[in-house]
């Protein structure tokens, strides 16, 4: 019986038909696999640029979709100059500012031009102490600071804090040079915490004179939250020194245990006017009130009044806007010049009480404000000038009367006996008619 040949031997593998067809599957697999891999490569490489962060990466496809719809392509609207989006468009991602608005570090050249109009300010005031049942007094010294905002004929005219020379019996002012000059108050606002005080510029050296400068006034109302801010002040009683920040919020109010800054409430009709407070993180410490919050321009913008001092809070100072401060600075500069430590009680005597002019009469007869007299009191200088219950009191030489407190306020700065010229709208059958009157001033007993 012939024996099969193949039995018992190695069968070698065939190289035919299925052979080619095992490498030709093979090399499509790999084609394959290649192909899939470049082109996840190539998808990744346009989602994912080579010099980004993953985060800034991932809204990479936003950000140039945002820029199509920002900048009007394909019928969208465009954002406006805020970068805010019309209403029914989509949130757009913020973008990069210019390399020019960037932190101001150097304010050398502001400071040289603006610290000639700072000055600080040192007060001597008598302090009431009652301890355990005795009673006494003593002098003390606060500090402060002060601008530079005019002068007139005679005198240089300085604005600061009410509270910076409030109750003082004297105060001196120190200027760039270090020279040092006695000052006299012009006039006082409690509510708005402002003063302005006056030195005889006869009293001043020319070397002085040629070395201070008035200040520039700023606009307050266009400040923008984030731009540079400067502080000058007395700060601690040490001299004049700077500090800087940003504006960290505007039309701030401010309420401590005593109140409103400003005093009584700020919804008051007094009180329209009000623009609330700067608030800056540029230090402000006790003796910068009354000192200069500046923009990079060198302008005032603000009066440093105020910082919470708590110790959980830091760089919160707040200044007056400027704006809201100017008018009433220029009011206070009319007034008549007056020695540190008149009060109300040692002043002149009119001899009336009233009220603030209600809103609808303000409208009905054109007024800024005025006070409404209810009562004239019998052998009193304003008796015999002719003045009657009913009577509107406008103003004292020119100083606006609005309240019996600015009435009080305006007649502190005279003597008994001294001449003052009144307008009022007189009351008569036709109605009101404005009239001036000269009427001299009576003391109390």
């Amino acid at each position: 019986m012939e024996m099969d040949k193949t039995q018992g031997m190695e069968q070698k593998p065939k190289t035919g038909q299925g052979g080619l067809k095992k490498m030709g599957n093979s090399l499509l697999g790999g084609l394959i696999f290649g192909l899939t891999a470049g082109l996840v490569i190539v998808v990744m490489l346009s989602l994912f640029p080579r010099n980004g962060n993953v985060d800034t990466l991932n809204n990479h496809g936003e950000t140039e979709a945002a820029e199509e719809k920002v900048s009007g392509k394909d019928g969208e609207k465009k954002a406006d100059s805020q970068g805010s989006v019309p209403e029914g468009g989509d949130i757009q991602t913020a973008e990069s500012t210019a390399e020019s608005q960037t932190v101001v570090t150097d304010v050398t050249k502001v400071v040289d031009n603006v610290m000639p109009c700072v000055v600080s300010i040192f007060s001597t005031y008598v302090v009431d102490e009652d301890f355990w049942g005795y009673h006494y007094d003593y002098e003390a010294e606060g500090g402060g600071s002060g601008i530079i905002v005019g002068e007139n004929e005679t005198e240089l005219l300085i604005v600061t804090n009410n509270h910076v020379v409030e109750d003082s019996k004297e105060l001196t002012v120190q200027f760039i040079d270090d020279s040092v000059a006695s000052a006299l108050v012009k006039g006082t606002d409690e509510d708005m915490d402002l003063a302005v005080i006056a030195i005889e510029i006869a009293d001043l050296d020319p070397s002085t004179k040629s070395a201070i400068r008035v200040a520039t006034m700023g606009d307050s109302d266009k400040l923008k939250v984030g731009e540079p801010a400067i502080a000058i002040g007395n700060a601690l009683g040490y001299g004049q020194s700077v500090t800087t920040g940003v504006i960290s919020a505007v039309n701030r109010s401010y309420t401590d245990e005593y109140g409103p800054l400003y005093g009584g409430s700020l919804e008051e009709d007094n009180y329209d006017n009000v623009k609330y407070l700067i608030q800056t993180d540029a230090a402000i410490n006790p003796g910068n009130s009354g000192g200069a919050l500046l923009n990079v321009r060198g302008e005032v913008v603000g009066i440093n009044s105020s910082k919470i001092a708590e110790y959980t809070v830091e760089g919160m100072g707040y200044a007056i806007p400027i704006s809201t401060a100017e008018p009433i600075i220029t009011e206070l500069m009319s007034r008549r010049t007056r020695a540190p430590g008149k009060t109300k009680q040692n002043s002149a005597y009119l001899g009336i009480s009233g009220v603030a002019v209600s809103g609808d009469m303000q409208k009905r007869y054109d007024l800024k404000k005025g006070m409404y007299i209810t009562q004239v009191f019998a052998d009193t200088p304003a008796k015999e000038a002719g003045i009657r219950k009913g009577d509107i009191l406008l103003s004292i030489d020119d100083v606006t009367i609005g309240d019996m407190d600015e009435l009080s306020q305006a007649l502190s700065g005279y003597e008994e006996g001294a001449e003052v010229v009144l307008k009022l709208l007189k009351r008569s059958n036709s109605g009101y008619v404005e009239k001036e009157i000269e009427v001299i001033l009576g003391g109390r007993e």
